[in-house]
């Protein structure tokens, strides 16, 4: 039988890494992410570090490029690591770009130094496209197949049949009915389920009253003559939502037509690009928007803020003008990034919303504010205070993960059921939560809980 150990997203919802060793001993990587916020604290060895032996791991999968599932690649070639790195196209596309600015935010800026590393990335990068199995090179009788996922653009599932075992990773899975992306579909079988549980204890708001809150939020931007700050990652979060807020404008008349819808960063505006350029794997809906002349993720009020002093100049001239606006900035936790700027300038304000759409991990500013903002409290940023006056508002549909329905229903639909199945990615009661429901419905698996 084959082992699976974890090197991550087992005691929270971040570090993702997981490895699948045959009998033989060969092995796989799925992800390497980083560790962030308390959790990146909690490690002796630090957030960046690979604590783990590599002389078995002859390849790594990887799901997706947000950084809690491939901040750790640059760390892992640095460790000797030269086996392939499978991706989907569209993962393939975009990973170097945040491998680029993952060591140029977290490590170094030394040109010499990004380049040795993104050199190597090339080297080892294999694209794959959907549904399609591939021999998994360096370990014997094992093939991979990628399977849409619906998180964020080219991200996927995995299902590895490692010499007649069938094993699925989840990676992170996308909600039911999420703007743009069509929603994952359950696989045939499996004989162990590596599954997320980021919101196994909560069920989403539907799409229509997300929208509904959002457009309200935006509303009293319009008559407070304030801003509204969203935290978003800068691939995913940060299109699904220009899709939205493009939809409400296109069904609203009046000041809206003069709404300021900014994107400050450089890096969402290319990953903007590229689901433009992607849209074969947009979802029907959005295809037919389309067809009907409407873009999107190009609209007349989108403005993007691409240099730093641009971006200084705009937190001025709102934090003055008192002009009405939307500020889609990262980083999604706040814990770096544009977004603090906005923050520091703007929180004090009563003018202000700020508006949480996606997962605060433990430890971040993200999750101090989302929790004691609504009382009038304070934040730390960049070791100074900030009193909160800002309206604090979280709509949870918009954090492009499945809920707990979407995750039980996965598991539901699966038609030859495991017999095991391993519950990660999530913070301790969601995990406990969604064991129960799995159980339910599983009562022959064995449900594990891993603890590292």
């Amino acid at each position: 039988m084959v082992t699976i150990a974890h090197h991550g997203a087992v005691k929270g919802v971040t570090g993702s890494c997981h490895q699948m060793s045959l009998p033989t001993g060969e092995a796989v990587l799925i992800d390497c992410g980083l560790f962030q916020g308390a959790e990146s604290v909690d490690r002796e060895l630090g957030e960046t570090q690979i604590d783990f032996p590599l002389d078995k791991v002859k390849a790594l999968i990887v799901t997706h490029c947000h950084l809690d599932h491939v901040g750790r690649i640059p760390f892992l070639l640095a460790a000797g690591f030269s086996g392939k790195i499978y991706a989907t196209e569209a993962t393939a596309r975009l990973l170097p770009l945040v491998i680029e600015d993952a060591v140029k935010v977290g490590v170094s800026r030394d040109e010499k130094l990004i380049t040795l590393v993104l050199t190597r990335l090339d080297q080892l990068l294999v694209p794959i496209p959907y549904d399609q199995w591939f021999d998994v090179e360096g370990l014997p009788q094992t093939t991979a197949k990628f399977r849409v996922a619906g998180h964020i653009l080219g991200s996927a599932y995995v299902e590895l049949n490692a010499q007649g075992e069938r094993v699925v990773f989840s990676g992170d899975l996308g909600a039911t009915y999420s703007p743009l992306l069509p929603a994952p579909k359950s696989p045939y079988k499996a004989d162990t389920l590596i599954i997320e549980s980021t919101y196994g204890d909560k069920l989403h708001e539907g799409r229509k009253a997300r929208r509904r809150l959002l457009r309200d939020t935006i509303k009293r931007c319009l008559q407070d003559r304030g801003t509204v700050l969203i935290p978003a990652f800068s691939i995913g979060r940060t299109q699904e939502l220009l899709y939205e807020i493009e939809e409400i404008i296109h069904r609203q008349k009046g000041d809206w037509e003069h709404l300021a819808v900014i994107v400050d960063s450089p890096l969402a505006a290319k990953f903007t690009g590229h689901y433009r350029d992607l849209k074969s794997l947009w979802d029907k809906e959005s295809k037919r928007k389309l067809r009907a002349g409407r873009h999107p993720l190009s609209f007349d009020q989108l403005v993007t803020i691409d240099s730093h002093g641009d971006h200084l100049k705009m937190v001025k001239q709102l934090a003055q003008s008192g002009h009405p606006a939307i500020v889609i900035a990262a980083s999604g936790m706040c814990t770096g990034g544009r977004i603090q700027n906005y923050l520091q300038a703007l929180l004090p304000d009563p003018r202000t919303d700020v508006l949480f759409v996606g997962y605060q991990a433990q430890g971040t500013p993200g999750r101090d504010i989302q929790k004691y903002g609504p009382r009038g409290g304070y934040v730390y940023l960049d070791n100074e205070r900030i009193d909160i006056k800002a309206g604090v508002h979280t709509i949870s549909g918009y954090s492009a993960h499945a809920d707990q329905g979407n995750l039980v229903n996965f598991v539901k639909r699966i038609y030859r059921k495991p017999s095991e199945i391993r519950i990660v990615h999530g913070d301790d009661e969601a995990k406990a939560e969604l064991a129960k429901k799995l159980a339910e419905i599983v009562p022959q698996a064995h449900i594990l809980i891993p603890q590292g």
